[in-house]
């Protein structure tokens, strides 16, 4: 691949080859995501948006403002640079084994037990709640469950704290699931769905990074990380998946993507199913 020139043409604002080598040092000491030299479009797409509504005439003067941990525009950086692709049941195979967790749980645990779920990706929030719906139908209504939602990036999670979704967004579920489990909007909010109270109240939703140095978290019996440690380098995926292995109880259910594989690290988690891993330990 030729190298990108020093000065690219033909753009409203000023981007560099050293302005992309930059965003990538700082993407990644951020948050980890290890970006690739391909992504020089999509990186002045993203971040060219929000140079505009902050009033910058070249990336390198907005890099520059870049100082600080308490910086709250590193929020806004990280945002513009995240992936969130996401839909209700997703990857579908996962669900049952989830189910198959959760019952082989509930038998065994002390009475009054509580199972605690961490979905890593929560994005605009249609896995957590697809997490919810798998929590209710097979334990029922009187279920001791909690879902940890995380996400990175802020903006999806306001939409995934809301709970609304368009219709043609929420027909994957199926039509019994949508009589369940969604109230259906009227008026201005006609064409919408919004998730039921029951539902809701099963999921917290909070910014996290996993980065972040802060692992204080209770045990885990579930981890739903899918499709996000591609974004890592090697290091980075064998750091975050040691923290999750701290983090989980013994025999815990690890459910990544489907172009995800962990082979290599079977002293921390072994493959029992497509895409599942069981803590090892």
């Amino acid at each position: 691949m030729s190298a990108m020139p020093e000065a690219t043409l033909d753009r409203e604002i000023a981007f560099s080859a050293a302005d992309f080598e930059r965003v990538r040092s700082m993407i990644h000491a951020k948050a980890g995501i290890d970006l690739n030299t391909g992504k020089q479009n999509m990186v002045y797409s993203r971040l060219s948006r929000r140079l505009r509504e902050c009033g910058h005439t070249s990336f390198r003067s907005y890099l520059d403002g870049l100082k600080g941990e308490s910086d709250p525009e590193w929020q806004e950086f990280i945002n513009c640079l995240t992936t969130n692709l996401t839909s209700f049941y997703r990857e579908a195979h996962h669900f049952p084994v989830l189910a198959a967790h959760l019952n082989a749980n509930a038998g065994a645990a002390p009475s009054g037990a509580t199972q605690r779920i961490w979905c890593c990706a929560a994005s605009t929030g249609e896995e957590p709640y697809t997490l919810a719906i798998t929590v209710l139908e097979t334990l029922g209504n009187s279920a001791r469950v909690t879902i940890d939602a995380s996400d990175i990036d802020t903006r999806v999670l306001a939409t995934a704290e809301a709970g609304m979704y368009s219709l043609d967004a929420a027909s994957g579920v199926g039509e019994a699931r949508l009589k369940r489990f969604f109230m259906r909007g009227t008026g201005v909010n006609e064409g919408k769905v919004r998730v039921k109270p029951e539902l809701r109240a099963l999921v917290n939703f909070r910014s996290f990074n996993l980065l972040s140095g802060a692992w204080t978290m209770q045990p885990y019996d579930v981890i739903f990380c899918r499709n996000v440690m591609i974004y890592f380098d090697r290091p980075t995926q064998r750091r975050v998946l040691e923290r999750m292995h701290r983090v989980m109880k013994p025999g815990g259910l690890l459910v990544v993507g489907h172009s995800e594989n962990f082979s290599e690290h079977r002293d921390l988690f072994q493959l029992i199913g497509k895409t599942a891993y069981r803590r090892a330990g």
